[in-house]
């Protein structure tokens, strides 16, 4: 298992785990990640965005996943953590968390906290994000894109690594 920073090549297959993913738990729906128009060059998307990286997961050579740090409110110093998604043959092995502490050990390195979205519907999701320290909001902050989501969480970010 590798976690490296997503190349261009890596598009197309990030695009697919991201959509099935969704697909799969009925969430390919507007208000989603699902039709966000980034991920077609998910790439050139994040190399755009300054302080902001998304990270690939390979297991056996074959990309498996990843995770998105990106500006979300910088006057308020405020990243959000975007599109951590698995295939289903990884999940449960730790993949997840090994992203999540690479995503906020950068994000700690530009930001004051880091905000995510996601659903309730999404149980194990929330409990890692809870597990990391995240606190659910009642709603969710100013700004946010995904109207079908309706579990939003909050964390405050050290500035040493999180592990």
């Amino acid at each position: 298992m590798i976690i490296r920073e997503m190349e261009s090549k890596d598009n197309a297959v990030v695009k697919e785990i991201i959509q099935h993913s969704l697909k799969s738990l009925g969430l390919d729906i507007p208000g989603t990640a699902y039709f966000d128009p980034q991920l077609n060059d998910l790439h050139h998307y994040y190399t755009d965005l300054t302080n902001a990286r998304y990270w690939v997961v390979e297991v056996a050579g074959t990309v498996a996943g990843g995770v998105g740090i990106a500006p979300f409110d910088e006057a308020e110093g405020v990243c959000e953590l975007q599109k951590l998604y698995l295939t289903p043959d990884v999940q449960g092995l730790g993949l997840a968390k090994k992203l999540m502490e690479t995503a906020l050990d950068f994000a700690s390195n530009h930001y004051d906290k880091c905000y995510l979205e996601t659903q309730h519907a999404l149980a194990p999701a929330c409990r890692l994000y809870e597990k990391f320290g995240f606190s659910l909001l009642e709603k969710p902050l100013e700004g946010s894109e995904h109207s079908a989501m309706d579990a939003w969480y909050l964390k405050d970010l050290p500035k040493e690594a999180v592990r």
